[in-house]
């Protein structure tokens, strides 16, 4: 077996491929229409091995979180440049603790999921 992808449902298809694509840096590599019901959107990194299925249903535009799924996670070169970014969004977002020997924040995407970004 080999994973293939992972599917959110998105509020905002725009405001979320604004959020995955330009902030997060993620490519867009298939867009499907399901007839007048929904549509499909899969993104991916550099190394292509793994995309995101973000669902966009027509005339949906609230999603129950729930408490199963935990979060996003992407690493990064440089942490601090990240941090920056976010600061210049206005974006609230939540440090590692420092006693930890990872460094990561915690971030929401538009949709309230939460993302973390670890430094590599």
């Amino acid at each position: 077996m080999k994973l293939a992808h992972t599917m959110i449902r998105v509020k905002n298809l725009e405001a979320t491929l604004d959020f995955y694509t330009d902030f997060l840096g993620l490519e867009e590599v298939s867009r499907k229409p399901i007839g007048d019901e929904a549509t499909l959107v899969f993104l991916t990194d550099q190394s292509q091995c793994y995309y995101l299925e973000l669902t966009y249903n027509h005339g949906q535009s609230e999603y129950e979180l729930g408490d199963q799924f935990g979060h996003l996670a992407f690493t990064t070169d440089d942490l601090g440049a990240v941090i920056e970014k976010v600061k210049a969004n206005g974006w609230w977002f939540r440090r590692s603790r420092p006693e930890l020997s990872s460094q990561y924040i915690f971030v929401k995407d538009p949709n309230g999921y939460d993302i973390e970004i670890l430094q590599a």
